[in-house]
């Protein structure tokens, strides 16, 4: 028998359910490019579905990763035994998902590259992806002893309103070097796709697209003369003149 509970108390349930599986999955499958979790509940079962960049690496030898996976979210959030499945999706466009273009880079930090290189070329993969714009923000302890903040912008990208929300993907991300921690924000603006695969469906407002006029056909009507009868009425001016 399943407890009632009121609506408000079921959405907060699945916001906290939706951030400690985004946590999870976050710590454990970082270097499978993981780029998001997405929930679907059914009457019978709940499915989630692991988007990363290497879905071979998050499936494992014959599915065993994936299995564990399930095992320890089927543990951790009391689920009865086959009501929850996971299933991984390859993102189509990496270079279009700031999570896992937000992964990479922070990997490349803590690698020991230099931070204006490693953020440059996120920059040059995300706009050659397709992007429209993008910024990448690095802050914190970045070479001397006083914390700073450095941004690296190209493109088009829109700061207010619903397009903000509509097109451009966020992620932040914390690197743990010895100095310190950095904070990492990178934002992509996406392009507008009408199949809703690239990106969102819905053009922007401030966007006016001009349609051709089509082509006018002039006709004459049949029982319309081609010359009007006052016209023809009238005398020349210069026969007036001779005739005075």
């Amino acid at each position: 028998m399943t407890t009632q509970i009121s609506k408000k108390r079921k959405f907060v349930a699945d916001g906290v359910f939706y951030s400690e599986l985004n946590a999870l999955l976050q710590r454990e499958l970082a270097e499978e490019g993981y780029s998001g979790v997405e929930v679907r509940v059914t009457p019978t079962r709940t499915e989630i579905i692991i988007k990363a960049t290497r879905t071979k690496n998050v499936l494992g030898d014959k599915g065993r990763r994936i299995r564990e996976l399930t095992s320890v979210v089927q543990k951790r959030f009391n689920f009865r035994e086959g009501t929850v499945e996971l299933y991984a999706e390859r993102v189509p466009n990496r270079g279009l998902c700031a999570i896992a273009q937000a992964e990479s880079l922070r990997y490349k930090l803590l690698g020991g590259l230099a931070v204006r290189r490693a953020c440059y070329g996120v920059v040059r993969f995300i706009m050659d992806a397709g992007a429209k714009g993008c910024e990448v923000i690095v802050s914190g302890k970045l070479r001397a002893q006083r914390a700073k903040s450095m941004k690296f912008r190209d493109g088009y990208m829109v700061k207010s309103g619903q397009p903000s929300k509509d097109y451009v993907d966020t992620a932040v991300r914390n690197v743990f070097l010895r100095q310190g921690i950095l904070g990492v924000k990178v934002a992509i603006m996406l392009p507008h796709d009408p199949t809703g695969k690239m990106g969102p469906k819905t053009p922007q407002p401030d966007v006016v697209k001009i349609i051709e006029p089509k082509e006018e056909e002039t006709f004459q009507p049949a029982n319309v003369p081609a010359v009007p009868h006052s016209v023809e009425r009238r005398a020349p001016q210069s026969a007036q003149v001779e005739a005075q």
